[in-house]
C-alpha cells in the first residue's frame, strides 16, 4: 500500500518541527505509512528581495492578506511532483466548513495526497480557493492565530486513521469510530449501536488524593467480561 502524503505551505516551516518529530506521527513516517513536507511560501515570492508573500486589503480594513500568486506557484510546485492524482486540496480559514471526524475517515479512505495551506494574518486572497478548487476547512468555532495549528490538527486526525498505525482495536472502540461504520456494518450489530466513549479507569483500584478514597467501580475488577460489557453500554457518554 502506498503511503499517505502530506504537503504543508506556511510561512512559518520550522513550527512544525517539534509536533511531527514526536509520538505516533514519528513512528508512522518511520514506518513509511506517511510523509509530510514542508513548504516555506516565501520561497515562491515573486519579491526575490524581501520575499513578501502579503498586502494590504482591497477596500481598507486592519491587517494583512496573503496574496494569491505565492500560493498558486507553491501548490503548482507541489503538484508536478506528485505521482497520485488521489489529491485533496485544503485551505485553513475561520469561514470554511467544520472539519469533524466523519470527515477525517472519509477522506482517509478517498485520497492519498492531501496539500494544506495554512492562512495568516487577514487571511488568503478569495481567488486562490476558486483557482485551485479548494475546500476551506475550519478546525472549531473559534479564530487561532494562523493555519498552521489546524494543520497539525487535521493531520494528526488523519495519520492515526491509516491501517497499521495504530492497533485497529482502538479505533474500533472509539465514539466517533463507531459513528462513521454504522453505515456500513452488518443491521443489529453491537458496535452499529455502542456509539459513545464509556469512562476508563487503571491502577491503583484505589486512589487516595486529598484524604479521599476514590474506587474502581467493581464490575472492573470482576473478571467476567459479560458483565464488564453491559456496565460499558450503561455509561457510553
Amino acid at each position: 500500500m502506498s503511503k499517505t502524503r502530506f504537503d504543508i505551505i506556511t510561512i512559518f516551516p520550522k513550527i512544525f518541527d517539534s509536533y511531527f518529530s514526536e509520538s505516533i506521527i514519528k513512528r508512522a513516517v518511520l514506518k513509511k505509512k506517511a510523509e509530510i513536507k514542508i513548504h516555506n511560501l516565501r520561497d515562491f515570492s515573486p519579491d526575490k528581495k524581501h520575499h513578501k508573500v502579503d498586502d494590504r486589503p482591497f477596500g481598507g480594513g486592519a491587517g494583512m492578506v496573503l496574496m494569491a500568486e505565492p500560493i498558486l506557484k507553491a501548490v503548482k510546485n507541489v503538484e508536478h511532483r506528485m505521482f497520485n492524482k488521489q489529491t485533496k486540496v485544503v485551505i485553513f480559514s475561520a469561514k470554511g466548513r467544520q472539519f469533524n471526524q466523519k470527515m477525517a475517515y472519509d477522506w482517509s479512505k478517498k485520497y492519498k495526497n492531501f496539500i494544506f495551506v495554512t492562512g495568516r494574518y487577514e487571511g488568503i486572497d478569495e481567488r486562490v480557493s476558486k483557482i485551485l478548487g479548494a475546500e476551506e476547512i475550519s478546525i472549531g468555532p473559534y479564530i487561532t492565530t494562523d493555519g498552521d495549528v489546524a494543520a497539525m490538527v487535521v493531520v494528526s486526525a488523519l495519520v492515526r486513521l491509516i491501517p497499521d498505525v495504530i492497533n485497529w482495536s482502538s479505533l474500533e472502540d472509539e465514539s466517533f469510530f463507531r459513528k462513521n461504520l454504522e453505515a456500513e456494518l452488518p443491521l443489529g450489530s453491537s458496535a452499529s449501536r455502542m456509539e459513545l466513549e464509556y469512562p476508563h479507569y487503571t491502577r491503583p483500584e484505589v486512589l487516595k488524593w486529598h484524604g479521599k478514597k476514590y474506587m474502581v467501580p467493581k464490575v472492573l475488577l470482576s473478571g467476567d467480561h459479560k458483565k464488564v460489557k453491559q456496565w460499558r453500554d450503561m455509561h457510553r457518554k
